[in-house]
């Protein structure tokens, strides 16, 4: 009978204490994570803080334009070593089958955004002729006329490369009246 009641005394304070102290643990298993972050979160200020410090010196500003920016001071030759696999030859065109205005630098930005929206306008919408030949993709007669764009081709010849004469229509010549 002793021995039953020492077990249940044991029980008890096993059932009592345990959760205790499983909670105890585990607390101090996170507070010591919680530690290593903080430090590891004030080495990383520290590092922050020096780098911060580096911005004030003259020459770190220097330096860090140079390299950076490939800025130099007046009267230097800046020199930049390309890679010749990497850099494409001008000779070398790529051969685009696709029609595409030609843009240059001289214009801006606002012409040839009007410029593209002038070519998407100008599609029918009338049904295509079933008998249209010659591959063209616009309709025929369709009334629709170049607006002077860079491109120099009407509705019916989108889609064709520069030397393609299928795309001329069943006249042989594209049209440009004014509307």
């Amino acid at each position: 009978m002793r021995t039953i009641v020492l077990g249940c005394v044991l029980v008890l304070a096993f059932v009592l204490v345990y959760p205790t102290l499983h909670t105890y643990l585990r607390q101090e298993a996170d507070l010591r994570a919680l530690r290593a972050q903080v430090a590891a979160a004030r080495e990383r200020n520290d590092d922050l803080e020096a780098e911060l410090g580096r911005w004030d010196d003259p020459a770190y500003v220097t330096a860090q334009a140079r390299e950076r920016l490939s800025y130099v001071l007046p009267g230097e030759k800046a020199y930049r070593v390309v890679d010749p696999e990497s850099v494409q030859d001008p000779d070398d065109e790529v051969a685009d089958e696709t029609p595409v205005v030609a843009t240059t630098a001289e214009v801006p930005w606002y012409t040839s955004v009007w410029e593209s929206l002038v070519v998407a306008g100008e599609t029918s919408d009338e049904p295509a002729d079933a008998g249209t030949t010659g591959g063209s993709t616009g309709t025929k007669g369709s009334g629709k006329a170049s607006s002077g764009t860079s491109s120099g081709k009407d509705a019916t010849s989108k889609d064709a490369t520069p030397g393609d004469d299928s795309s001329k229509g069943a006249e042989g010549a594209t049209e440009t009246t004014a509307p």
